[in-house]
């Protein structure tokens, strides 16, 4: 039980990442526009350390790149 409940905090956090990073990329539009390389550099590393994480079974760092690629993707669609 206590894991559904760390699972079920870990994707509301996840869903908090959205207007987060809509909030970023308000605040910081000049730098989304210089480092755009460097952020989806970021993203990608962030997405294949969640699959990393997947498979080793650590949630919480699974929870925190997909936190972490969620922001920075925001943060670039706008």
């Amino acid at each position: 039980m206590q894991e559904i409940y760390k699972i079920l905090i870990g994707i509301g956090v996840l869903i908090l990442g959205f207007p987060l990073g809509n909030f970023l990329a308000r605040i910081t539009r000049d730098e989304t526009k210089k480092w755009q390389i460097g952020f989806k550099s970021i993203i990608l590393a962030c997405l294949i350390g969640a699959v990393i994480t997947l498979i080793i079974g650590n949630d919480a760092f699974f929870f925190s790149f997909l936190f972490f690629a969620i922001v920075l993707s925001r943060s670039l669609k706008r």
